[in-house]
């Protein structure tokens, strides 16, 4: 059973896909809160229902839905935006990825695999399809190879860079919090700090960051 008062939002161009998607969740305890069949009245009445997670997909007519995930992660505080696509084309999911998606799953997901991805997603973790985690890492590391100059690092305390280090690990909220003996609670407060501070969207790009700044190699913080 879902962890209770998860909203969503279903995102999908073909209407019976996206009420079997719909259906589906509401019997697995989620509040659908609506659908939509296009990226404009999606970003429309996500500003309306305000969901803790749009699933979404990327075919959606004139306008793409790596569009509408970069516009709704940006107006819409506090909705994360899961892609559901058909493909799992590198450069789909990288795009994706760049546009603010915190995850990405393909059509061929169980219903528990969507159903757990949904879950982690509302809990502010970076959800893949096996193997795409590791393809967004390592373009992240690509480009961290000649990393921004000039710009001044915003100022992270003491836990919240130890915190920053364990999410570019790829530790879920709850792994962090047990391994640091501090509340889940706690844990999304450093990290959300930490987003404020870097300006940044999501976890995955948290994870960029860290990279780009060696914090995913083994080593102990510094006190």
């Amino acid at each position: 059973m879902t962890e209770p008062h998860i909203s969503v939002m279903v995102v999908d161009d073909h209407p019976m896909w996206r009420d079997g998607v719909a259906r589906d969740l509401q019997e697995r305890g989620f509040e659908v809160r609506a659908t939509s069949g296009d990226a404009v009245s999606a970003l429309r009445i996500a500003r309306t229902v305000k969901p803790d997670v749009v699933l979404m997909d990327l075919n959606l007519g004139d306008t793409s839905g790596v569009e509408a995930s970069r516009q709704i992660t940006q107006e819409v505080p506090g909705t994360r935006v899961l892609v559901l696509s058909a493909s799992g084309e590198h450069s789909d999911v990288l795009e994706a990825v760049k546009a603010g998606a915190s995850g990405y799953l393909v059509k061929s997901a169980s219903a528990d695999e969507l159903v757990d991805a949904v879950e982690r997603t509302a809990a502010g973790d970076a959800v893949f399809t096996a193997g795409l985690a590791g393809l967004v890492l390592g373009e992240y590391r690509r480009m961290a190879v000649t990393p921004d100059s000039g710009t001044k690092a915003p100022q992270l305390t003491d836990r919240e860079t130890e915190v920053l280090r364990l999410v570019a690990k790829g530790l879920t909220a709850r792994q962090i919090a047990n391994k640091l003996v501090i509340s889940h609670r706690t844990v999304e407060n450093h990290v959300q700090s930490t987003l404020r501070k870097l300006q940044l969207h999501n976890r995955v790009e948290l994870a960029r960051y860290a990279i780009e700044h060696g914090l995913d190699q083994d080593g102990e913080p510094q006190e």
